[in-house]
């Protein structure tokens, strides 16, 4: 079948015997009606074999975009492969924005929802708790359509694909909002720990950027509404940057959004990185670890009693904040969480060296991964057992099932 498809950072190659691109939803519905297993690929921007099958890989990207406003509901809907970028940028011309959006526009709706992807903020949600509603083709290659209070809802949401392919979304919207963005540096590591609750909510989004290799943080990037207070000039001892910044300082920042407080778009301050600019596709493996957000200085210390383990392997590490749900798989869960991000080099075997250490130093505080990164190990989830009784419903057939849903969801 000539080369192999792989996913955007290149460490997985699909072992799929057929690729299928349809452009209609009933194209959908007649591929899984006639699959034996099935598996459904959005952007690729997943760093493990959640996605991956050997029979049939559908990706979702050549579905009509069908974006369709709903002023008076306050919802908008779109097919799941639409990229949030392009969404935005729809939505934004109609006056309309998101709550919130990841540290990059060029992820698939869908595929983002699926695995609890999230931005940053101490009273925002993941990504996925403004879905009102999803139109899944399940096992038998029937649809499916499940709203928001449906008795199952908050179990097909962060759905790992495991229930079926998901079509069609509904996101919950609000009125178009501005945004700027200031970054502060040399952040006392001291003042972390002594003041972590108000540097979390120092504005809408606020992103810590280190390399746990000394007594500073390196950056602070702190994105304010337009109606929040006035950017202080120095934060718990962290000042002002007197230029543009990436969050790896030897890298150029020209592809970085907007900041120095200059207002924006919403759409154009919450994430990291322009639409225009394609991610360093190749360049670096992730992994993301969540504890609960009261746990998190207690974390901090324990990321660095191993940090001579963990840095060898390491670009770049994250904090950010996200408010608990209800939605059953997701990483937040009825608990307000901190996540550790850690971007690596992309060396497979380094990184699971430096992966053990970090999954053994956070132990003690439950820690959940991201579900499509690079991990060892994942908890149980207090209604573990009722997505499968789910995925037993929608798919008896066990037709999305794959390797990694049986070892990581399924078989606790």
């Amino acid at each position: 079948m000539g080369e192999r498809l792989r996913n955007w950072a290149g460490n997985i190659e699909f072992g799929a015997a057929r690729v299928h691109r349809p452009g209609s939803v009933e194209q959908v519905q007649e591929i899984v009606a006639g699959a034996d297993k099935v598996r459904v690929l959005g952007t690729g921007h997943s760093f493990n074999t959640i996605a991956d099958t050997e029979a049939d890989l559908v990706s979702v990207a050549g579905l009509p975009a069908d974006i369709r406003i709903d002023a008076a509901g306050g919802t908008v809907s779109v097919a799941g492969g639409v990229r949030y970028g392009e969404l935005a940028r729809k939505l934004d011309a109609e006056g309309y924005a998101l709550h919130n959006l990841g540290s990059l526009p060029h992820i698939s709706v869908a595929g983002a929802v699926a695995t609890g992807t999230h931005g940053s903020g101490v009273r925002l949600g993941n990504l996925a708790t403004v879905i009102a509603g999803v139109d899944i083709v399940a096992g038998g290659g029937e649809l499916v359509s499940l709203r928001r209070g449906d008795a199952d809802f908050d179990g097909a949401v962060v759905a790992l694909g495991a229930l079926g392919a998901v079509v069609r979304v509904t996101l919950d919207i609000q009125p178009r909002y501005q945004v700027s963005q200031h970054v502060y540096e040399r952040l006392p590591r001291a003042q972390l720990d002594a003041h972590w609750d108000e540097i979390a909510a120092a504005g809408y989004s606020v992103s810590l950027f280190t390399g746990w290799r000394g007594d500073t943080v390196d950056q602070v990037w702190v994105k304010r509404r337009d109606d929040d207070a006035p950017a202080p000039a120095e934060l718990f001892g962290a000042m002002a940057a007197d230029g543009k910044r990436h969050p790896i300082a030897v890298m150029s920042p020209e592809h970085c959004t907007e900041q120095g407080g200059v207002p924006g778009a919403w759409h154009e301050r919450l994430p990291h990185f322009k639409l225009e600019f394609t991610p360093s596709s190749g360049e670096e493996l992730q992994s993301e670890y969540f504890v609960a957000r009261a746990d998190a200085v207690a974390a901090f210390a324990a990321v660095e009693r191993v940090r001579d383990r963990v840095t060898p392997a390491l670009q770049i590490s994250e904090v950010r904040t996200i408010a608990g749900d209800s939605l059953w798989l997701s990483p937040h869960f009825e608990r307000d969480s901190v996540a550790l991000h850690f971007t690596w080099v992309p060396n497979q075997e380094l990184v699971l060296r430096a992966v053990d250490a970090l999954e053994e130093a956070l132990a003690p505080f439950a820690p959940r991964p991201h579900w499509g990164k690079v991990f060892r190990s994942a908890p149980a989830y207090p209604r573990g057992r009722d997505f499968a009784a789910l995925a037993a419903r929608l798919d008896p057939a066990g037709v999305f099932r794959n390797a990694f849903v049986e070892r990581y969801v399924l078989a606790g």
